[in-house]
């Protein structure tokens, strides 16, 4: 299950006016950007199996399905904010809106895999270019003393798609409306988006655009290189029984990362524009952070998919019936966002330390369930693991953006909150690529009934997630212990 988090530190702007007429309704086409996304990112880990039965491309199409969107997501993500102010953010957010409903619309029209998988990834690329305009815009349209009110609706609405998105993602593919089947998921998108560009184009103000600004092209392509050799061997390198250039593409992903940084630090010696502050690598809470992030949000989405593919592909369940199994999960997350949002003031990391016991704990309750259950499992006994599992991740993610940030200095805070908002994006992929291989190498060799083959791939891959918590887990205390505002309060 993916989860969008806003960074607390969006991009500055001047304020248009705090008594801009319409920014409560600025407000709601924003968040018709963000549930797009979410919902995006969310179905086709449920339509998945639906998808790849009608098309062909078997278990790759699965993973690249997700993997390819949120890949790009990332890549898109660290320039996206800059176009905005350097092209203005109305404009940007118009034509994100409009690639993004137009790229919905031919995965819809898709008739083979390699077509949809290009629309996905193209997909990704225009919701990248589409999201950090909303933050920016919330930033112009409200004062400061109502913008915590304004980035608060985010939270339900977030909610409210995380436990919506997977069942509507299983009714859309199961009712087979107008004979649409899983074309149905991404067909929605449209009316949505002819909706919110109405919206924008009547209710978001323009903002001055600073031409002077300069983007990292050589370093958004290194970065972009980086990402992609180690994603795709990873996907692809099963399937092909590991050929040599799998190896050498994941040699080559570091090459360009070293490449990246070296590139990076140039630029800022030269007095230009940087994807990325160096300084910031010089930073223990951001370094940690990073790693941190990776290892999570790797196991989160990884976890989810095989949840997915193990109540389908193994248990037999429809599209509708998989995503009601995963409400619990998601119930359960919402849960812990409220009680992170109570402890973090009291206990800061601590908090986060707690939520990754959780996730371990329920992670370890969901492997061994289905060992117990054997052929009697069915979603009303995974369902307790799930809520513990939702508990812990909501806990954890609710002062991880606040506690890294808090490690930073103040000039340093928007690099440092558009790379860890990419490093989620990046992680959901890696999490794709990586339990995914490990799930479907254990299907291929396994033996017995078809439950028994798929419920022990879904036990030994879901330990390979509780390994990635444990590294997240000894990752934060390398962070700061508290965010800025407790330190500031407690003093």
């Amino acid at each position: 299950m993916e989860t969008r988090t806003v960074p607390p530190d969006s991009p500055a702007a001047p304020a248009v006016t705090a008594s801009y007429r319409w920014r409560w309704v600025a407000l709601l086409v924003v968040l018709c950007a963000e549930i797009m996304d979410l919902l995006d990112a969310l179905v086709t880990t449920i339509a998945g199996p639906t998808i790849a039965g009608d098309l062909g491309g078997g278990d790759t199409l699965i993973q690249w399905l997700s993997a390819g969107y949120t890949l790009a997501m990332a890549t898109g993500l660290l320039i996206g904010g800059r176009l905005g102010d350097m092209f203005g953010r109305k404009r940007m957010f118009l034509i994100g809106m409009a690639g993004f409903s137009f790229f919905s619309l031919l995965c819809a029209m898709a008739g083979d895999p390699t077509t949809l998988i290009t629309a996905r990834v193209l997909q990704g690329l225009l919701g990248a270019t589409l999201l950090p305009q909303g933050l920016g815009i919330i930033n112009e349209v409200f004062a400061p003393e109502e913008r915590a009110k304004a980035f608060g609706a985010f939270g339900p609405v977030m909610g409210l798609g995380a436990v919506g998105g997977p069942i509507l993602a299983g009714w859309l593919t199961d009712a087979d409306i107008l004979g649409l089947s899983w074309r149905a998921i991404f067909a929605i998108n449209i009316p949505i988006g002819v909706l919110a560009l109405l919206g924008a184009v009547r209710f978001l103000p323009k903002n001055r655009p600073d031409r002077g600004l300069g983007v990292d092209l050589l370093g958004t392509g290194l970065a972009a290189a980086g990402m992609f050799l180690l994603v795709y061997p990873l996907v692809q390198g099963r399937e092909l029984d590991w050929p040599l250039w799998c190896f050498a593409m994941i040699a080559g992903s570091l090459v360009a990362f070293v490449l990246f940084a070296y590139v990076e630090r140039s630029r800022d010696r030269s007095g230009r524009s940087t994807l990325v502050v160096p300084s910031l690598f010089t930073k223990r809470a951001f370094t940690g952070g990073l790693v941190t992030g990776l290892a999570f949000f790797s196991a989160l989405m990884g976890t989810s998919l095989i949840l997915t593919l193990y109540v389908q592909a193994g248990l037999g369940y429809t599209p509708v019936q998989a995503g009601l199994t995963s409400v619990p999960q998601a119930v359960g997350m919402i849960l812990g966002f409220g009680i992170g949002q109570a402890l973090t003031a009291r206990i800061g990391r601590s908090t986060m330390h707690l939520g990754f016991l959780i996730v371990i704990a329920g992670l370890a309750l969901f492997a061994g369930t289905i060992g117990w259950s054997g052929d009697a499992i069915n979603a009303l006994r995974l369902a307790p693991s799930l809520a513990v599992i939702g508990i812990g991740m909501g806990m954890a993610m609710t002062p991880f953006f606040d506690i890294v940030l808090s490690g930073v200095d103040d000039h340093e805070s928007g690099s440092a909150s558009g790379s860890m908002t990419a490093v989620q994006q990046i992680g959901a992929a890696l999490g794709v690529a990586v339990l995914g291989t490990v799930f479907f190498g254990h299907v291929d060799g396994g033996t017995g009934s078809r439950t028994e083959i798929f419920g022990s791939a879904t036990q030994v891959t879901t330990w390979v997630g509780i390994g990635a918590v444990v590294i997240a887990f000894a990752l934060t205390f390398l962070l700061p212990k508290h965010t800025r505002e407790d330190v500031a309060a407690q003093s």
